[in-house]
């Protein structure tokens, strides 16, 4: 049974994750900095749910020393300010959860997951290739996660550890609710979209559970679309 830490794991596309990999046999530590989302997360045998931040370096050893073994990492941790992010405290602020927080879990993974010849997982976005002008930090830190995605994957694939990402595009969550509410804005969303459709946080949970298994052994430093097709257009 593989054992695979999932940040931001009870909210979000980190929920689909957890979940995603608990029904295939997969045990999960689901971590989170919200204890209501701990307290409301929907109790699964095969899920652990922990307090972690991810921008708090002794939160994050204290867990990662804890665990007697892993196998894989997926880094959903992350947040979002639309129409706030050119406040530099908040900019700083997206900057040390999204892109930060990733690296801080990856180098407190690297000796558990070069032990197991583990995998990573790093949530990217389509906000990795194009800019968005109301959220350029969290612009900023996706781009930054991809480019992270491809140094680790060469600098650990020695270690036997394989990194990659994927980077969703419109997916039914929280972050995007008010957008979803909003008919004017998801109708430009859909028009664009070829699938038509809003993304299930499962379905970027399918393809995690792929990377992170054995079928993916000679992929490593991509970064997959789960998009609709968005990107093509």
């Amino acid at each position: 049974m593989k054992k695979v830490l999932v940040t931001g794991g009870t909210g979000g596309i980190g929920v689909g994750v957890a979940h995603c990999l608990a029904e295939v046999g997969c045990s999960v530590i689901a971590v989170s900095t919200s204890q209501a989302e701990l307290d409301a997360f929907k109790p699964q045998d095969s899920i652990e749910l922990r307090l972690m931040d991810v921008t708090d370096q002794a939160s994050v050893d204290a867990v990662f020393a804890s665990l007697d073994g892993l196998d894989g990492l997926v880094n959903c941790a992350g947040i979002l300010r639309r129409g706030d992010e050119y406040d530099i405290d908040v900019f700083q602020r997206v900057i040390d959860v999204n892109l930060v927080g990733t690296m801080r879990c990856c180098l407190a993974a690297h000796p558990l997951l070069a032990n197991s010849k583990g995998s990573i997982v790093n949530m990217a976005s389509m906000l990795s290739t194009f800019g968005g002008p109301l959220v350029p930090a969290y612009s900023a830190s996706k781009g930054g996660v991809s480019q992270l995605t491809k140094a680790l994957a060469g600098q650990w694939a020695e270690s036997g550890i394989r990194v990659n990402a994927i980077a969703p595009g419109w997916i039914e969550t929280e972050m995007t609710q008010g957008l979803r509410d909003n008919p004017e804005r998801a109708e430009g969303i859909m028009a664009r979209t070829p699938m038509k459709r809003w993304g299930k946080t499962s379905e970027v949970g399918a393809l995690v559970r792929w990377l992170l298994s054995d079928e993916a052994s000679f992929v490593t430093g991509s970064v997959y679309p789960v998009d609709g097709g968005y990107l093509a257009m």
